[in-house]
């Protein structure tokens, strides 16, 4: 399983996937590759290419709540550049180049703040940066709990 969180900590909330990754990291979870980027470029599908599951997390501006976590499935984008991918072309590039698709999710983690150059999230970013990792830690050791009881 891997784990990659991009954005641009130096946008304030936009920071919000990195710092998630981070502090996964930090966790030392058995199972779970962790990887923080300031973007998604097309190399990323040979990392994805290489694992069963994907979780791709980052800041979403105007969020509904603290933040969201749903299943994508492989989708090329009208332009296909080398900077600046989404998830789903990501995906598509590994389907394509590889010839794999690993279950993919997007963990996107509401944010405020975006306008200055600054480094540190908002107040608000950092209550949910904190309930978006309760989340995929309840999350996570379902799966595992899960895999376990199907192995018994």
């Amino acid at each position: 399983m891997l784990l990659i969180g991009y954005g641009n900590p130096g946008r304030g909330d936009d920071g919000l996937g990195p710092a998630f990754s981070e502090r996964i990291a930090t966790r030392g979870l058995p199972g779970l590759e962790v990887d923080t980027d300031y973007q998604l470029v097309a190399e990323h599908a040979l990392a994805v290419s290489a694992q069963d599951v994907v979780i791709f997390a980052d800041a979403v501006i105007g969020g509904e709540g603290a933040y969201s976590f749903r299943e994508i499935s492989p989708q090329l984008s009208e332009t296909l550049g080398s900077h600046s991918m989404q998830p789903e072309t990501v995906l598509a590039l590994c389907q394509t180049l590889f010839g794999v698709t690993p279950q993919a999710y997007v963990m996107a983690i509401s944010g405020h703040d975006y306008g200055e150059v600054k480094e540190g999230l908002s107040e608000e970013a950092e209550a949910n940066l904190d309930e978006a990792e309760r989340f995929f830690l309840r999350w996570l050791a379902d799966r595992t709990n899960a895999g376990r009881a199907a192995h018994a």
